[in-house]
């Protein structure tokens, strides 16, 4: 079975992991944390990062350090991991969601601002799949109505956005690199992995030193064993941070390897038919953390169903998100009801993607390319 994620580790990985463990630093103190933690938010063009144990966890923390709370309202895509909507709710604000942007699966930008009332305190974009959101008027947005904007770039390591279009100073930045607060995930299936593991970047240092403190318990520096607020312990391990690092230094090559999968993926599909491949809109520079594709109605069966049919040829896959607006644990809770977004019910009718993970060959990827032209051809 050729598995729909594998990661790449190498020599350089296990070097720095057994340094952790020959000094004994193998918890959550040690000089790769913040190497890894500075590293990251260089690469991004932030000041700031604060390393955490996941990317759900670096949610959580970010929705507290922008100040949520009851009342307040959050604009998010309905095509997007629990995660994001469990960080809002926790803090007892509101989420509002807008549909998919039919061509890049993320958040549909035109819709943003009809949801904006006197109770929306915040915007979260999530980047899906490796493309950016389209941000420039999500941050024009956010400064006419004074909005934090809160990033979710855990599907974006690398990929870069052209902001400022029409403006005088046009210029690529990289994803991670436009919110008050911006969270990733270093899980096993990212372009960087430390297993588990997360980071919120900000260039606010109130907001760094609110974060740090909520990773740790809210411990007080003064005086460790009193607290004036509850925290979390959310720490990564100097072991995870090392594997940042040591993948960090080869990023580039990492971001590369990612396109070229892609690449050869569109070579070898193009000329289905009835078969949406991923798109890169020319102001975007796409990671492709998953190469997903979606099917058109004329095929006579979903995605379930190629999914069991590319199973049988040896090829894992995974499906799209299912919509916040469709979750039970949500409708159980009085929300989004009777809510209607058509293109997330679609795609993740329809959608799934293909076997995406660092550690796949070419000839892998032209196998993949052959087993889905036999299910879909």
């Amino acid at each position: 079975m050729i598995p729909v994620n594998e990661p790449a580790l190498g020599a350089r990985d296990l070097e720095l992991v057994a340094d952790c463990v020959r000094t004994g630093w193998v918890s959550s103190a040690g000089r790769y944390i913040e190497a890894f933690e500075q590293g990251w938010a260089e690469y991004c063009g932030r000041r700031h990062g604060i390393a955490v144990s996941n990317g759900t966890t670096a949610l959580q923390v970010a929705a507290r350090c922008a100040g949520l709370g009851p009342g307040d309202e959050v604009i998010l895509p309905t095509f997007t991991i629990v995660s994001c909507v469990l960080a809002i709710v926790e803090t007892g604000a509101t989420p509002v969601l807008v549909d998919s942007d039919p061509r890049t699966w993320c958040m549909d930008v035109e819709q943003v601002a009809a949801k904006v009332t006197p109770r929306t305190k915040a915007i979260m974009p999530v980047h899906i799949y490796g493309h950016p959101v389209d941000m420039d008027p999500l941050l024009d947005l956010a400064s006419r109505h004074g909005l934090a904007i809160v990033e979710d770039a855990a599907e974006a390591h690398g990929a870069e956005y052209f902001s400022g279009r029409g403006g005088p100073n046009p210029s690529w930045r990289r994803c991670g690199g436009f919110g008050a607060l911006s969270t990733f995930s270093f899980y096993a299936n990212k372009l960087i992995t430390t297993g588990e593991g997360g980071m919120i970047l900000t260039d606010d240092a109130d907001l760094a030193q609110k974060a740090r403190s909520l990773r740790n318990l809210c411990f007080v520096p003064e005086q460790r064993f009193l607290h004036r607020e509850l925290g979390y312990n959310y720490r990564l391990t100097n072991v995870q941070a090392a594997m940042g690092v040591a993948q960090l230094e080869r990023f580039p090559a990492i971001v590369a390897r990612k396109r070229a999968i892609a690449a050869r993926y569109a070579e070898g599909l193009r000329d289905l038919e009835g078969v949406q491949l991923p798109v890169e809109e020319a102001w975007a520079r796409s990671v492709y953390w998953m190469y997903g594709i979606v099917l058109d109605e004329s095929f006579g069966f979903d995605a379930v169903e190629a999914a069991r049919r590319l199973k049988a040829e040896g090829v894992e896959t995974r499906p799209y998100f299912l919509g916040m607006h469709a979750q039970p644990v949500f409708r159980g809770r009085g929300l989004f009801a009777g809510e209607e977004y058509p293109v997330a019910d679609r795609i993740a009718e329809r959608g799934f993607y293909l076997p995406s993970g660092l550690a796949l060959t070419d000839s892998v990827v032209d196998r993949v390319i052959e087993a889905v032209r036999r299910v879909l051809a």
